[in-house]
């Protein structure tokens, strides 16, 4: 009798590795990472360690964006596999600009909690154009510069260097193809800063809120919501049915101009109230939902901007709460994700569990009386940006974090005036972070900024040489834009490997 025929099994087995290629290409991408904003200035929060102990067991938040290294806080995230920004305050400028300011400031604010905290970014002061102080301009980058050096003197090579901005800090935000930068600090402030981040691949944090630039008519296009007219950009034909995408690459523009379209973007804030003046278009706990549910499913997708497709965007949304004390618009106390007793406001896909909240009305586009507009200006001021709550003295002989406010403005909408024309493309999502490489004792500072040139990677890519990283083990995905936050809608399903391939031996089998 001839030997059983083994085509079958043979087929079956060299098509096992297409079986497996063809189901990661049909799986949806991973989630971007999400963050969120944790201010303080309310009167009836939960403690830090419970508001910690909540983010990492029920929500798919991974990351967290401190407005100072209040101790209490930056303690309560050691081991909860969550990364957290803390802000060196405006105050701490001078100081940090000193080689032994910086140290101490160093020693007094990271060296307590690293790495048992896993905090990925200091930023240097918050919005600093905002406060005219020229001071604090012009010593914004060699404090930038300074810190950094210290951090990698302490072993903290893996801990970047930033500063957050609002959108005043273009001089044309619209459309996004003639944005530009600021005269005089344009090449004063702004090219040695992202010359900066490039070597030290760290990202260029700004602050787009569609909320501060939107009217009665332009609130679909602010939320995102399809179909829309959408705003035409005439230099380079793309119609824009996102402020948000417009904001983007607006930002973009004027970093290309200076030669630095390969730096890293990030999303220090963006948001939208669930409740303002009486009588304001467009502001409820349904276009809140609407708003941020957009946010997240575009930085879930990875699809990117206009000018930058399929790059990703580190996003921190604000705010983690209301804050009843904040001073300013009715606005500025109801940015808040969650209630004090932690249930959500609204469900934006953003817990673990199911989520019960009182169902939302549907967004609705009603338009504000014309003429009605809501701050467009470049120059408009609110409070938000500044969250230095007073928190207890660092344990050390270094400045204390700052905790005074300062009024900020959010800038304009970075858009073109509204068009006729239609549909647009692109999405935004959370920005890669540097790779990891050996512990920092293995490596020596090799410049000031503590890190080699990278080689950029064209206009629409990140720098692809490897960082270094420190000592202390980091966890698995901590500090990946591939974490938790999945798409808006409901959470990600996201199969495992395992799994994966389990499906695809089983496929095989059936063709045995």
């Amino acid at each position: 009798m001839a030997p059983p025929r083994r085509h079958g099994h043979a087929a079956a087995a060299a098509a096992l590795p297409l079986l497996i290629l063809l189901l990661l290409l049909l799986l949806p991408p991973f989630a971007a990472a999400i963050g969120v904003n944790y201010g303080t200035k309310g009167d009836n929060l939960p403690p830090p360690a419970t508001v910690a102990a909540f983010l990492a067991n029920r929500t798919r938040i991974d990351r967290v964006k401190l407005f100072d290294t209040n101790p209490d806080i930056v303690k309560a995230f050691a081991g909860t596999g969550i990364t957290v920004m803390v802000t060196a305050g405006n105050g701490d400028i001078p100081t940090l600009g000193t080689k032994d300011g910086a140290a101490a400031w160093v020693a007094a604010n990271i060296a307590p909690y690293y790495p048992a905290t896993d905090i990925s970014l200091v930023a240097v002061g918050n919005e600093i154009i905002n406060t005219a102080d020229n001071g604090l301009i012009s010593g914004l980058v060699p404090a930038m510069r300074t810190l950094r050096a210290a951090l990698v003197a302490a072993g903290y090579r893996r801990i970047r260097v930033s500063t957050p901005h609002s959108l005043g800090i273009l001089a044309v935000s619209a459309p996004p193809s003639a944005s530009r930068f600021l005269d005089v600090l344009d090449r004063a402030m702004f090219a040695p800063m992202l010359e900066f981040l490039r070597k030290t691949r760290s990202p260029f944090i700004v602050n787009p809120y569609p909320y501060f630039g939107y009217n009665g008519d332009t609130i679909p296009y602010a939320l995102a919501r399809r179909p829309n007219p959408g705003v035409l950009d005439p230099g380079t034909g793309i119609t824009y049915t996102s402020m948000f995408e417009a904001q983007l690459d607006s930002v973009f523009s004027a970093m290309k101009k200076l030669g630095f379209g390969d730096v890293e973007i990030a999303v220090g804030e963006t948001g939208w109230p669930t409740k303002a003046e009486d009588g304001q278009a467009g502001v409820s706990v349904a276009e809140a939902a609407e708003y941020n549910r957009y946010l997240i499913g575009e930085a879930s997708s990875g699809s990117g901007t206009p000018l930058m497709p399929k790059r990703t965007f580190e996003t921190y949304i604000f705010a983690l709460f209301n804050e009843n004390l904040k001073p300013g618009p009715i606005a500025e106390r109801n940015f808040g994700l969650f209630k004090p007793d932690l249930t959500p406001v609204y469900d934006v896909g953003l817990m673990k569990d199911p989520v019960k909240v009182a169902a939302a009305p549907g967004p609705t586009a009603k338009a504000a009386a014309p003429g009605k507009a809501v701050n467009a200006s470049a120059t408009a001021v609110t409070e938000h940006d500044s969250e230095a709550a007073a928190a207890p003295a660092a344990e050390a002989k270094a400045p204390a974090p700052s905790s005074g406010d300062k009024a900020s403005g959010k800038g304009a909408s970075a858009a073109p005036a509204p068009s006729d024309d239609g549909a647009s493309s692109g999405g935004a999502a959370a920005s890669p972070e540097p790779s990891e490489g050996e512990p920092a004792d293995e490596k020596k500072p090799e410049e000031e900024e503590g890190d080699a040139t990278t080689t950029p990677a064209g206009d629409g890519g990140s720098p692809e040489t490897a960082a270094k990283g420190d000592g202390g083990k980091e966890s698995e995905g901590k500090n990946s834009p591939h974490g938790h936050g999945g798409p808006s809608d409901a959470p990600s399903i996201v199969l495992s490997v395992s799994s994966m391939l389990t499906i695809a031996l089983s496929i095989t089998v059936l063709h045995l």
